[in-house]
């Protein structure tokens, strides 16, 4: 018997404690009938690295208070946490907690190679929200997956702010895809799970030069549909396209915003 509210599957979704972009933009993503069962990953560290580390450092624990929901797939949405842990680890993190809570696991990390793949995109160009230090660990992260980083855009940030990455504006990630004009490139990174980024993808999802532009957080939920439907193992670029260009999620967003 099938949930009320969920008829296509529930998902589970792990976020960072602060992170006021994950919810909204998976919610506006998901197809309907897909519903969202959320856990947030928490750190009294105050300091980046330290809580990054605290996520995945406690990451069994984040999953146990789903308890005995019925999840098809768990999609952990924290991107910073992969480049300290490395692939290696990663990868069997991962694999461990799939075969233990019996449905497939995947995260922000590992759904953006996924798409990258899909897409047959090895020379990228990163746009990062990140500071400087997170930044080069992301470019060494992609490197180890076997990606080359051809550009790396930098956005400002309000070191001010409650958080600079969350509290950035959608125009930032427009800026930094409007910095990016090479032809030695097969697609475009946005990364950080924080940065709000469907404002920008709802009106191109290329760049001028035709190169297709990612989201960590639409990867993210590709993939885990991917996972949840049994297409883990060859995740399909049909439905990551379909999903990129898919209308129906473009309406909602004009709606939240106020457009009509």
């Amino acid at each position: 018997m099938g949930l009320v509210y969920a008829p296509r599957g529930l998902l589970g979704v792990l976020t960072p404690q602060a992170n006021t972009t994950v919810e909204p933009e998976l919610q506006l993503l998901c197809p309907p009938g897909l519903s969202l069962l959320t856990s947030r990953m928490c750190s009294p560290a105050g300091d980046l690295r330290s809580r990054l580390i605290d996520y995945y450092k406690d990451l069994r624990l984040w999953t146990q208070a789903f308890a005995n929901a019925p999840l098809g797939a768990l999609a952990s949405a924290c991107t910073g946490a992969s480049y300290l842990i490395g692939a290696q680890a990663e990868d069997q993190m991962f694999s461990e907690l799939a075969a233990r809570n019996g449905y497939p696991a995947t995260n922000s990390a590992l759904a953006a190679v996924a798409a990258l793949q899909a897409l047959q995109a090895r020379r990228i160009a990163l746009v990062s929200p990140y500071p400087d230090w997170l930044t080069e660990h992301s470019r060494a992260y992609w490197l180890s997956r076997g990606l080359r980083v051809q550009e790396v855009v930098q956005l400002a940030s309000d070191a001010d702010a409650f958080h600079p990455i969350y509290a950035l504006q959608a125009q930032a990630a427009e800026r930094g895809i409007a910095a990016i004009d090479r032809a030695d490139i097969d697609a475009v990174l946005l990364l950080g799970t924080g940065t709000p980024t469907l404002p920008v993808l709802a009106r191109r999802v290329r760049t001028r030069r035709g190169q297709p532009i990612v989201s960590c957080n639409l990867a993210l939920l590709w993939h885990a549909l991917e996972c949840m439907h049994g297409h883990a193992q060859s995740p399909r670029a049909s439905a990551l396209l379909g999903l990129m260009q898919d209308r129906r999620w473009r309406r909602a967003l004009r709606r939240l915003l106020g457009g009509g």
